[in-house]
């Protein structure tokens, strides 16, 4: 089987039904919108490919002619991709020549938005003739990460297209989107699988299934975050433990996690001893894995200190410093009794 073939074929089956669904509407642009881990890149692309593909199926992409080929190794001369570069970079997908000019001249480090100038080149991009005779695709992710200037800057395309451009956009945040942007596209909310669902499309992942069951909860029940994680490395049984070696200030359960992904794991535990404590079942750790709940006043504080230390995150003087403040400050939250 090609590698194309294999890529067409690699939709989870709720992907590939909303897909389905999607194609056999019209419309020029659309928004797909949920919470993180739900495929909203997966189902972008399986749309575009569809649009563009030689040979379009009402189930999607054939997975075997040139313009899928091209759009499985990131040069396909239709589609244009606007992320964040960071993202860009991480994902295999060409930054353009201006751009990758200046971070290999260490001008400057790859932006964390989508940049205006990009999204200035997309609108240009949109209104050339199609290079190969089946319209052209503008493919924007994560949405939420285009400033007002540089959403100010698609506004008027997204009103009024060039008659043969399509635009998917895909957010996890459709709530920090400009109001005319969304008023601007179809909507689309992702659809949550069943559990069996995502069970076995896991196993079909190469994932066990106790240990697929146990991803599912740590990634609150979201089936690519789910497989994400099982591809860091990080065990099942790791991640249980982490409640309680952090409230007695123990470093080492988050060692193997970068600042932002520290960050992410104690913003999960705080919100289920904040459910624990409103009367409710935790989601991301079993009831037994959690240590004591503190009281509600300590619980909000630090989800408030948790929140501000993601905004910076992703820039720490010092990795390991910042790894040892967390804990002390979490150790310092979960035995607080006042």
């Amino acid at each position: 089987m090609s590698e194309s073939a294999s890529a067409a074929k690699a939709a989870a089956p709720w992907i590939a039904a909303q897909r389905d669904a999607l194609l056999a509407q019209r419309g020029h642009a659309w928004l797909l919108q949920g919470p993180s881990g739900m495929g909203q890149f997966s189902l972008s692309m399986e749309l575009v490919r569809a649009w563009l593909c030689d040979a379009p199926t009402p189930h999607g992409a054939c997975g075997q002619c040139q313009s899928c080929h091209g759009i499985d190794v990131h040069v396909h001369a239709d589609l244009c991709v606007l992320m964040p570069e960071t993202q860009m970079i991480e994902l295999g997908w060409p930054l353009p020549e201006k751009a990758q000019s200046e971070i290999d001249d260490k001008k400057r480090k790859p932006s964390r938005e989508i940049r205006v100038e990009a999204m200035r080149d997309a609108v240009e991009f949109s209104q050339r003739t199609s290079a190969r005779g089946r319209g052209k695709a503008v493919l924007v992710y994560p949405a939420e990460q285009m400033n007002h200037v540089t959403a100010n800057a698609l506004l008027k395309t997204l009103e009024e297209p060039p008659g043969d451009v399509r635009f998917v956009l895909a957010t996890e945040a459709a709530h920090e989107l400009l109001p005319t942007i969304r008023s601007r596209c179809m909507g689309h909310t992702m659809q949550w699988p069943t559990q069996a669902q995502m069970l076995e499309w896991l196993r079909g992942q190469g994932i066990a299934g106790d240990t697929a069951a146990a991803l599912l909860r740590a990634s609150g029940g979201r089936p690519e975050d789910a497989l994400a994680l099982a591809r860091s490395g990080r065990s099942p049984q790791a991640w249980a433990l982490l409640p309680k070696a952090v409230a007695r200030g123990d470093v080492s359960a988050l060692s193997d996690l970068s600042p932002p992904q520290a960050i992410e794991a104690l913003q999960k535990l705080c919100h289920d001893l904040l459910s624990v404590q409103a009367g409710a079942e935790p989601r991301y750790f079993s009831p037994g894995d959690l240590p004591r709940a503190p009281a509600m006043i300590q619980l909000t504080r630090w989800a408030k200190a948790l929140s501000q230390q993601a905004r910076t995150a992703d820039h720490p003087f010092n990795g390991g410093l910042m790894l040892e403040a967390l804990v002390a400050q979490a150790k310092n939250a979960l035995n607080s009794r006042h």
